[in-house]
């Protein structure tokens, strides 16, 4: 199954104009989002630490542990988002594996690049 099926009737598309915001660092989140049209921008702080394209996923730590957004997400073109809740994710990842590894990769990517900007820690 190719990914955006999976979202090929999804009901609750977001759009977003260019320059706007989709969410806010530190605002609270109970939905993660699939980018399906345009470029978005991952800013934490003053700093852009990821571009999304169509097919990335984003918001996902939010759902999973429902504390505060840890960046913003800015659209650098006209987007359009589909909004995923609790309820059609769980419903998504019993049903489409695919779909649970795809989310994990997602965390784990960003895990790395994150990790990747942080100083090295020595041994005291």
């Amino acid at each position: 199954m190719v990914f955006f099926e999976l979202f090929s009737n999804a009901p609750d598309i977001i759009k977003v104009n260019a320059g706007a915001a989709l969410f806010r660092e530190g605002e609270d989140g109970a939905t993660l989002y699939v980018l399906t049209i345009g470029t978005a921008e991952v800013v934490i702080g003053n700093r852009v630490v990821e571009t999304l394209q169509p097919g990335n996923i984003i918001g996902e730590m939010a759902l999973v542990d429902a504390a505060p957004r840890a960046a913003s997400v800015i659209a650098v073109t006209d987007c359009e988002f589909v909004e995923v809740d609790d309820k059609r994710f769980n419903y998504l990842v019993q049903q489409t594996p695919f779909f649970a590894l795809k989310v994990m990769r997602v965390l784990s990517e960003r895990l790395r690049t994150t990790s990747a900007m942080l100083p090295i820690i020595e041994d005291v």
